[in-house]
């Protein structure tokens, strides 16, 4: 019996050895035994992982060994932080960290010099670190649904930047440092608390969609005018009572649009003064002709 006893205590001791300290639950069942590598998957022109919706709390070590990833994608889970190790990642062009609980994030993001795109909405971050505008090839960066209330001034170095989403945060006005950000064709600063629009605005002379519905908004900037790239503006949403006369420039508006979806000029639920409700119900040109012979006498 006691050799016996003692020769079932070293297979359980040898069991234990090769399985080594116990993984959590979710990072167990998704390696089941296999290599980390094994989850990877090469495309024609990317190394990609994706770990949508696995349950994690905490980011897999295993991660951090896998330097060749390109595209990382670890949205909707539960992750609260995401360590330094992020950085090693170097060769990361597509980061997808939405749908989590993170408060921040590292500054070793900043070593992702290849990324050309973020996403990190809906999460907690109450702000953004300035390293992040190191990662100058940056095309696409999406902030929404945080409490973000400002930016760093150095986002003006992310000159590659051509969409931007800063949708439902606590922005008061619009960042400083958007307005250096020449390339952008996307902004979208609806859901905030924003006040006003820079008269700076007009620096942004590629912006095709621009969106600050859902706001508290009252008068528009004239420079506003001038942005003659726009095929989209959204002021829905509103407090704003009267309309700039050169808003007849922005000839690639194509209607007053309703659809949130539909390129235009979206204006509904505002307290727009008499009688600019009337002529916008006979569509774009009405209004634009209406503001054109308005200007021309006065």
């Amino acid at each position: 019996m006691g050799t016996e006893h003692s020769k079932n205590e070293r297979r359980r001791s040898m069991v234990f050895l090769r399985k080594g300290p116990k993984l959590p639950a979710w990072e167990d069942a998704l390696l089941s035994g296999k290599e980390p590598k094994t989850l990877l998957k090469r495309g024609l022109r990317y190394v990609s992982l994706s770990l949508i919706m696995k349950g994690m709390t905490s980011t897999p070590d295993f991660l951090w060994g896998l330097p060749e990833v390109q595209k990382l994608n670890l949205s909707c889970n539960q992750l609260v932080v995401i360590p330094p190790s992020l950085g090693k990642l170097d060769r990361l062009v597509v980061l997808n960290l939405g749908g989590n609980c993170l408060r921040g994030l590292p500054k070793e993001i900043g070593l992702l010099r290849n990324l050309k795109v973020l996403f990190v909405n809906m999460n907690c971050l109450t702000e953004v670190p300035a390293e992040l505008s190191l990662c100058r090839k940056l095309e696409v960066l999406s902030l929404s649904h945080n409490c973000i209330s400002q930016l760093p001034l150095s986002f003006t170095d992310l000159t590659s930047l051509r969409k931007l989403n800063l949708s439902n945060n606590r922005f008061v006005q619009i960042p400083l440092c958007i307005f250096a950000l020449r390339s952008l064709d996307f902004l979208h600063l609806g859901s905030n608390r924003l006040e006003n629009i820079a008269e700076s605005v007009q620096y942004l002379v590629n912006l095709q969609i621009f969106i600050v519905e859902n706001n508290n908004i009252c008068t528009l900037p004239r420079s506003l005018c001038f942005i003659s790239t726009l095929e989209l503006l959204n002021l829905d949403y509103n407090a704003i009572q009267t309309l700039p006369d050169d808003l007849y420039l922005l000839h690639r508006l194509p209607r007053i649009a309703w659809n949130p979806m539909d390129k235009g000029l979206h204006i509904a639920h505002n307290p727009l003064s008499r009688p600019l409700p009337e002529v916008i119900e006979g569509g774009l040109d009405v209004l634009f002709n209406y503001l054109r012979e308005k200007k021309e006498h006065n």
